[in-house]
């Protein structure tokens, strides 16, 4: 089962990156992303009402609920989006691998969980990767504030994710299933995107070309519905830090789709730096027993 999650997530979350880039340009950022979760939730609430699965829940974790809507689905979306405008999509995916870093450091600060020498160690590797992945952006010119802008938002919308997390496991903790509490979440979700929308002053225009409704369909059923929840099920099954090893995987592959259809240019420093990147994930997700285990059958094969 486990397996089977990890790879849903993989591929889907891969390529959400680039269903992003085709949302932007014709609706304001902000009301792109209110269309997506307000679609997600009213899908996924509406199919959790009538098939009878939504669990009792308390005011308590309500609150908590509105905190994860804040969290996953929509301040760090907001800032995804808006990154996107700055940075390739796939370039955005690396910057989100950092979530096995913040998950680590968030553990701590709020769980109490003691952080691993290895996760410093992950987390340098993973910053000289960046640094080479980003290096062609500035070598040769001045530092481009929108691509530094870029980052920013970047990193910080990862940080709302990893905040989310953290949430998550405390749903868990109270036995509380993501499918329950991600459909109260995204409701919220999309509450505090509406007040935004409103406070803004943004209008709630229809967009006129194709590509970008196929990608708000996507990104609303399968990147938000699917995805969310199975990694949130991963959360509950694993632990914040081995479900964010999906995030190991999946830049490779918006990078990929973003070379063919955003015209992201290969060189051998971001070889290098996205090779840094995956090896600080993976370093920060891989312990001494695991190690043993892959020794292990490193030597009957070799045997």
């Amino acid at each position: 089962m486990n397996p089977a999650l990890y790879m849903i997530t993989v591929l889907i979350w891969g390529s959400t990156w680039l269903a992003i880039y085709f949302q932007l340009g014709e609706v304001a950022v902000v009301v792109s992303v209110f269309y997506r979760f307000a679609l997600a939730a009213l899908l996924l609430m509406t199919t959790m009402a009538l098939l009878g699965k939504l669990q009792k829940t308390t005011p308590r974790d309500h609150a908590f609920m509105v905190l994860q809507g804040g969290c996953l689905f929509s301040f760090n979306f907001l800032c995804f989006y808006n990154a996107t405008e700055s940075i390739a999509s796939g370039l955005l995916s690396v910057v989100f691998s950092l979530a096995t870093v913040f998950n680590a450091i968030n553990g701590r600060l709020i769980w109490g969980d003691a952080i691993p020498r290895r996760v410093i160690v992950a987390g340098t590797v993973g910053f000289v990767g960046l640094l080479l992945l980003f290096w062609p952006e500035f070598a040769g010119q001045q530092i481009d504030a929108a691509v530094i802008r870029g980052i920013g938002l970047a990193t910080l919308g990862t940080y709302f994710f990893s905040l989310g997390n953290m949430i998550s496991r405390r749903h868990g903790s109270k036995g509380l299933h993501p499918l329950t509490t991600n459909s109260y979440a995204m409701c919220y979700g999309a509450m505090i995107l509406a007040l935004i929308v409103w406070l803004s002053g943004e209008s709630l225009s229809l967009p006129t070309t194709a590509s970008y409704y196929w990608a708000l369909i996507y990104l609303s059923v399968f990147g938000s519905v699917v995805a969310f929840t199975t990694y949130l099920m991963l959360i509950d099954r694993l632990g914040a830090n081995k479900a964010a090893y999906t995030t190991v995987i999946f830049p490779l592959i918006a990078l990929v789709l973003s070379s063919i259809y955003e015209g992201y240019q290969w060189q051998w420093m971001a070889v290098l730096g996205l090779s840094l990147a995956i090896l600080g994930n993976i370093i920060i997700v891989t312990n001494r027993e695991s190690l043993s285990r892959f020794q292990q059958a490193l030597n009957r094969l070799t045997s």
